[in-house]
Formats: structure tokens, C-alpha cells, sequence
């Protein structure tokens, strides 16, 4: 039996800011369990749910010395889903209202759960064979497995992995306080090491120090070479380039089914849908005061409303888009402009836009059910989930052509009917512009090919079973 341990600062169900806790809370069970013990350690954070942390069993616990002190680390776990799950405690570090907050303070509390974690496992008798990190917070753990640990017999043949999430975030301070909460020596500060730009840098460690690196689109495991995608660490990513490897994520293709959906007003499938789907615009349509028309082109955006998810480019081109026979579907938070931009228009053209400035899960599965298509026009992508949500429900994507979006959305090509969507390549408001009233002329003048368009889309296969297996082959080549 291979042994595999997810170590990650969240992880659904049990604690989700974003994507992140999406990958290790699914795709831990799609792994074959009769080859794979794949097990899952995160932080017992004090912001989780009350039912969860009266679920988690106590293991063990220990102390350990961490910058001068001698530190309480508990052990708890729970099996959800086959999957046996391990917390970490301590409540001076995992005591906030929520998973971050001070930079500082996470910067000492992660070090401190990379320490905790490994110092773990002898404690619990579970020996990995690989340590699959998760972004920089467990970015110290391959720095340790080559460092303190090293040593003994226990540790001295684990591989380390670390998955870039999002290489934006690094987990950046000056060198000494690195230093201080890491406990490592000077040699480690130097520019082949942690040190970046005369800071520490603990995502810069992992990746350093990890036997592979993995992020979470082909596409964009080649834009991070480039300086522009690259955030200061391009330069790394082409010198690890012979270990770095994309592998798209996936998603839960039992929680995000049109055919059993409970959130949705009428189920459906590629057999029916030319019939089914469109009774879910009309309910939406009603629902949210919009104009109760067929022909429109209702488009969906379920986002963190930001820069980067190239919010600046539709906010440029909405008093034109809404001249169009569209209808705009907004579900999201973020920045305070990108917010007040789509009260405006919803105030200005109530039967064209909702803007519900909010997140809920139920309204998320209705827009993905009931628009026809979904726009995601981001300046990067890392993978993007929102695209294979839509693609699942039949509900084509308007993308730009960067990281996962141009992996999983092929363009719409008219003289060889194919592909499962529309894109553009440059970040450029008109040219998104051009792309959404392609799609509105197809939409209009071509039902049979965006009809067939829809079919291909809902057959794709973005589950986590084929991500799981691309992983099952990296840890089997660490492990030759």
C-alpha cells in the first residue's frame, strides 16, 4: 500500500476560503483505495463549524519546542468519506475568526503547522512515502524533510510535492523574522534557497526543496516562466521546469449535477436538456425581476469580483453590453467598485442585470443551470473551476485564453463544428466585447450548432477521477 499525506491550511468540508479547499477535500477519495492510503492534515481552526469540531476524535498529543518554547501540539481526526482526516491544536495559533488575518502572525502560525505536522506522524504510526503540499503554507515542510528531519530513519526516505495553487501568494517577510520563526540556519538565506529579492520567501522553500512541483493547469505551468505571470519567481520555475508539471483540477461531479441537482427548479441531461434547461431561466428570470424572455442571452458570473478576474474589462464595456438582447447575472463580492458598478446597472436596467453582491450556494447552482453561457474574462487563471461548473450544466464559457480557461474551453469553430465554448486571446475590452456578441449571433442564428455545442460541453469529463490519476503516476515515479 502506497501512503500519501495531503498536508494543506484548508480542506471542505471541514474549513473553505477558496479553490484550494475544494483539491484536498476531493480529491483525496478519488485515488484507488485499494493501491493508495491517501490520508489529509490540516489546522483545527477555532472558526470551523461547532458540529465538525464536536465530530473530531482526540489521538494524541505531545509538546514541542518551537522558537524557545515548549509548544502543546494536540492530534485529533475524523473519517469522512473514507478518508481519514487529522487535525492539528493549538490554540494560540488557530485561535483567530478565520483561517488568515495578520500576515505576520500566519507567516508564525504555518511555520508552526509545518513543524507540528511532520513532528506528527511518528506520533500517529503513519509513515508517508510522499508529502503532498498545498501553497505556501506548508511550503516549509520539503525545506524540514531535507533539513531537521532528515536525519532519522523515519523521515529519511519521504518525497516531498507542492502544488502552486496561486504563486501570487508566497508568504514573504524580512529575513530575520524568517529566520526566527523557521528556526533555520543562515545557510538557508541565500538567492538558491529562501531568499528573494532580500526577503524570506516560504513558498520560494518548498518549491526549491520539493522532489517535484506541480500546479493546477498545463497553461500555466508554462505563463509562470514568464516574468509576467511569473511573480519574481520565473526565473525558478524555468530552472525546476524538468520537475514542474500542470495537472488541471477537477470537480465534484456528484455535488454538481444537473440530472439529481436539488437547488434547481428542473433537472436535466444531455439527452433533454433542449427541452429541460431552458424551464431554469425561466424560474430565474422570474425569481430575480429580470424580463421573461427566451431569446435573450443570459449570461452568468459566479466570482470574487476583482482585478484579476478581469473585472476592469467588463465594468469598462457594461453601458454598451447592456444595449445588446442580453441579460447579466451577477453573483459575487470583492472590490468596492467592481460592487457598486453592478448596483448601478442593476438599477439603471432592472430587466437586463442582477447583481446579487452576496455568495449562496443554492443561487450559484441556479445561474450555472440556468444562463446560457458563463464569462470568465481573467487576467490569469491558475486552473479556474467555475468554467468546468458551467461546462457540467450545459452553460457555454466566454473565456480568455490564459491558464486552466484555455485548457478546458475549446473555441467554438463554425466551419468545423466543434469546441465547447468561446474565447479570446488578448485582455482587451473590446475584443471580449467581440467574443460575447459572437456568441449572442450563434445563440441567435445558429441554435442547431449551439445546441451540439452544449452536448459536447455537458459530455466533457472534468471529474477528479482523471486528475487523481495523473497524480497516481507522479507519486509512482517518486517512489521508483
Amino acid at each position: 500500500m502506497k501512503k500519501i499525506l495531503f498536508a494543506a491550511s484548508e480542506a471542505v468540508p471541514f474549513i473553505k476560503t477558496g479553490g484550494l479547499a475544494d483539491v484536498v477535500g476531493s480529491l483525496p477519495k478519488c485515488f484507488d483505495r485499494e493501491e493508495y492510503d491517501v490520508r489529509v492534515m490540516i489546522p483545527k481552526y477555532r472558526c470551523m463549524k461547532q458540529e465538525w469540531k464536536d465530530a473530531l476524535v482526540p489521538v494524541d498529543y505531545f509538546y514541542m519546542d518551537y522558537i524557545g518554547e515548549s509548544r502543546y501540539v494536540g492530534i485529533l481526526q475524523y473519517v469522512y468519506e473514507g478518508i481519514t482526516f487529522y487535525f492539528i491544536d493549538n490554540e494560540w495559533y488557530f485561535n483567530g475568526d478565520a483561517p488568515y488575518g495578520d500576515w505576520l502572525y500566519d507567516l508564525e502560525k504555518f511555520a508552526f503547522f509545518c513543524n507540528a505536522a511532520l513532528s506528527a506522524l511518528p506520533v500517529i504510526g503513519f509513515q508517508p512515502d510522499v508529502v503532498h503540499c498545498h501553497d505556501w503554507q506548508t511550503g516549509l515542510i520539503p525545506v524540514y524533510l531535507k533539513d531537521r528531519f532528515h536525519g532519522g530513519a523515519f523521515f529519511r526516505d519521504m518525497k516531498s510535492v507542492i502544488t502552486i495553487h496561486n504563486l501570487k501568494f508566497q508568504g514573504i517577510w524580512n529575513i530575520d523574522t524568517i529566520k526566527r520563526i523557521t528556526g533555520l540556519s543562515d545557510y538557508y538565506f541565500t538567492p538558491d534557497k529562501l531568499e528573494a529579492y532580500n526577503n524570506g520567501n516560504l513558498l520560494k522553500g518548498g518549491i526549491v526543496y520539493a522532489d517535484a512541483v506541480t500546479t493546477v493547469s498545463d497553461t500555466y505551468a508554462e505563463e509562470i516562466k514568464m516574468p509576467f505571470y511569473g511573480e519574481g519567481l520565473d526565473g525558478l520555475m524555468r530552472a525546476r521546469s524538468n520537475s514542474l508539471r500542470g495537472i488541471v483540477n477537477g470537480i465534484d461531479y456528484e455535488e454538481f449535477n444537473p440530472e439529481t441537482d436539488k437547488y434547481i427548479v428542473q433537472n436535466y441531461n444531455s439527452g433533454n436538456f433542449r427541452t429541460e434547461k431552458i424551464k431554469n431561466k425561466r424560474a430565474l428570470q422570474k425569481d430575480l425581476g429580470l424580463e421573461e424572455k427566451d431569446d435573450a442571452l443570459m449570461i452568468g458570473i459566479v466570482s470574487r469580483l476583482t482585478d484579476q478576474k478581469g473585472f476592469d474589462l467588463i465594468q469598462y464595456m457594461m453601458e454598451e453590453l447592456c444595449q445588446d438582447d442580453i441579460q447579466l447575472v451577477i453573483l459575487g463580492t470583492g472590490e468596492e467598485r467592481y460592487e457598486n458598478t453592478f448596483r448601478y446597472f442593476a438599477m439603471k436596467y432592472p430587466e437586463k442585470v442582477s447583481a446579487n453582491i452576496s455568495y449562496s450556494n443554492p443561487l450559484s447552482h441556479k445561474i450555472y443551470a440556468s444562463c446560457d453561457a458563463f464569462l470568465m474574462p481573467s487576467l490569469f487563471e491558475p486552473c479556474g473551476l467555475s468554467q468546468l461548473m458551467a461546462l457540467r450544466y450545459g452553460t457555454l464559457p466566454i473565456v480568455r485564453e490564459t491558464g486552466g480557461l484555455r485548457d478546458t474551453v475549446e473555441p467554438y469553430n463554425e466551419y468545423e463544428g466543434t469546441g465547447t465554448g468561446f474565447s479570446f486571446a488578448n485582455y482587451n475590452a473590446h475584443e471580449m466585447l467581440y467574443t460575447i456578441r459572437y456568441a449572442e449571433k450563434v445563440h441567435r442564428e445558429n441554435r442547431k450548432d449551439w445546441d451540439a455545442m452544449v452536448a459536447r460541453a455537458m459530455e466533457k469529463d472534468f471529474s477528479w477521477g482523471t486528475s487523481a490519476r495523473r497524480y497516481q503516476q507522479l507519486y509512482d515515479e517518486l517512489m521508483a
